[in-house]
C-alpha cells in the first residue's frame, strides 16, 4: 500500500483534484473556493491569459538534469512556487491550514499564514518551514498591530499586506448557495450539507467535538467568534479606509520582507517600492475581487519595466499548471503563489492530496522546463514567449 505522501488520489492534474474537491465538499463552500466574483469574468480571463502565452522551446541542450531550486528573499526554495493565503481552509478540513502548512514544508516552499485562518499563528507556526503572514485590516487597528508582532514572533519572515479588497466584493453565488458571513445551516443549504455526510462529520462533527465551530483565530480570545455568528465591534475587516500613508506605517513597524499583494498598475508597484515595499504581488485576487480586472499575467509586464530592477515581483491568480509558472517566470517573475489547488487536495486527502497538488505542479514544471530547454529557472528565459503577432 503506498504511503499518503505516494498516494496520487486517482487525480493526474489539478483539474482531477478540483473535480474530486468538488463531489467530496458541499455546494457552497466548493463554490466559495472554486468561484470568482458576479459572472467570473475574470475568472476565465486569467486562464485565457495563459493560454493565450505561446512557447518558442529550444532543442538541442542536453536536459538530464534539471534544477527547480531558486533564492527568494535571500532563502533557496525548491521551486518557484509558494502556497499563498487561504482563509477557507478550516472549512475544508478540520484544521485545515496546519495541515497546508506541512505539505509546504515538506515541498520546501513558503506557506502563507491568512489572517483570516480559524487556527491561530503560532498553532500554524508548529509546522515549521518557511512561513509569510498575510494581512487584512480590522476596523480596530490595534487588533492588526498585535497580530503583525505575533506574526514576528513566530518566525514569519514575510508580511504580505492585501491591498485589493477595500470592500466585500459580490458574491451571489455564496447568498444563493446560503453560505455567507455569519455562516448559518438553513433552508437554503441544509440538503446539501446532509448530502455531504463526510465532510459534516469529518469537518463540523469534529470541530463541535473538540471545542465547538471555527473561529478567527487571530484575534484576542475575547474577540473571537464562531463562523455562525457576526464579529464584535472592531473585529471585523476594514480596508475601505486603507492609504498609502497607512501602508508606510505598516512597512516601518515590520523588521522583516515587507510586500504588497494585489497590484495590477505599474504606478501603483512604483509607489510601493518608493516607499519601502521589498517586493510586489500581481494579482487580481484570482479573480475574486473586482470582475473584468485585468488578468494577473497580462500586467505582469509593465510592472516589470516598471520596478523590475528595484523589488522582487510575484505573480498570482489562475495558476493550474507547472507550465503557467514558467510562462510568468519567463514574463520577469521570481515564483508564483497557489491557492486554490491546494485547497483542492485539502479536501480530498488532507495533508497528503495538499503534497499531491504540489507534485503535480512541479512535475509539470520539471516537464516544461525540459521542454524549453531550460535546465534552471536562471534559463527561463524572456525569448521563450512567442511575441504576439500585431493586428492588421
Amino acid at each position: 500500500m503506498k504511503r499518503d505522501s505516494e498516494r496520487s488520489f486517482g487525480a493526474y492534474n489539478i483539474a482531477d483534484l478540483r473535480e474530486a474537491a468538488r463531489r467530496r465538499l458541499p455546494r457552497g463552500i466548493y463554490e466559495y473556493v472554486e468561484r470568482g466574483v458576479e459572472d467570473d469574468i475574470g475568472l476565465a480571463a486569467n486562464r485565457a491569459a495563459f493560454a493565450a502565452a505561446k512557447l518558442l522551446p529550444k532543442v538541442g541542450r542536453d536536459v538530464s538534469r534539471i534544477d527547480m531550486r531558486t533564492s527568494l528573499f535571500g532563502q533557496e526554495m525548491a521551486m518557484p512556487i509558494i502556497v499563498a493565503p487561504t482563509g477557507s481552509a478550516g472549512l475544508i478540513r478540520h484544521n485545515g491550514d496546519v495541515e497546508i502548512a506541512r505539505a509546504a514544508a515538506a515541498a520546501g516552499i513558503p506557506f502563507t499564514i491568512s489572517s483570516a485562518s480559524t487556527m491561530n499563528i503560532e498553532e500554524i507556526a508548529v509546522a515549521g518551514g518557511r512561513l509569510w503572514f498575510q494581512l487584512y485590516l480590522w476596523a480596530d487597528r490595534a487588533l492588526s498591530h498585535a497580530a503583525i508582532d505575533r506574526a514576528r514572533a513566530a518566525g514569519c519572515e514575510v508580511l504580505m499586506v492585501t491591498v485589493d479588497i477595500p470592500v466585500p466584493p459580490t458574491r451571489e453565488f455564496n447568498l444563493r448557495n446560503g453560505f455567507g458571513t455569519p455562516f448559518r445551516i438553513g433552508p437554503k443549504n441544509i440538503a446539501d450539507i446532509l448530502a455531504h455526510p463526510r465532510w459534516l462529520a469529518g469537518v463540523m462533527g469534529r470541530y463541535a467535538v473538540s471545542g465547538g465551530m471555527p473561529k478567527q483565530a487571530n484575534l484576542p480570545k475575547e474577540m473571537r467568534t464562531s463562523v455562525t455568528k457576526s464579529a464584535v465591534i472592531g473585529a471585523a475587516f476594514k480596508s475601505d479606509n486603507l492609504t498609502w500613508d497607512e501602508i508606510r506605517s505598516l512597512r516601518a513597524r515590520w523588521p522583516g520582507i515587507f510586500v504588497l499583494k494585489g497590484i495590477l498598475r505599474p504606478d501603483d508597484a512604483v509607489r510601493a517600492v518608493d516607499l519601502g515595499a521589498d517586493g510586489v504581488i500581481v494579482s487580481n485576487h484570482g479573480g475574486r475581487s473586482l470582475d473584468g480586472s485585468l488578468p494577473s499575467f497580462s500586467a505582469l509586464p509593465a510592472i516589470v519595466d516598471a520596478i523590475g530592477h528595484r523589488a522582487t515581483i510575484l505573480l498570482d491568480s489562475g495558476v493550474q499548471r507547472g507550465s503557467d509558472a514558467l510562462r510568468a517566470i519567463a514574463s520577469g517573475a521570481s515564483a508564483v503563489m497557489v491557492g486554490r489547488a491546494p485547497l483542492y487536495g485539502l479536501a480530498i486527502g488532507g495533508e497528503a492530496g495538499v503534497a499531491r497538488a504540489l507534485s503535480l505542479l512541479a512535475h509539470e514544471l520539471r516537464v516544461a522546463m525540459a521542454l524549453t530547454g531550460s535546465r534552471t529557472v536562471a534559463e527561463i528565459t524572456p525569448d521563450l514567449l512567442a511575441a504576439p503577432r500585431a493586428e492588421a
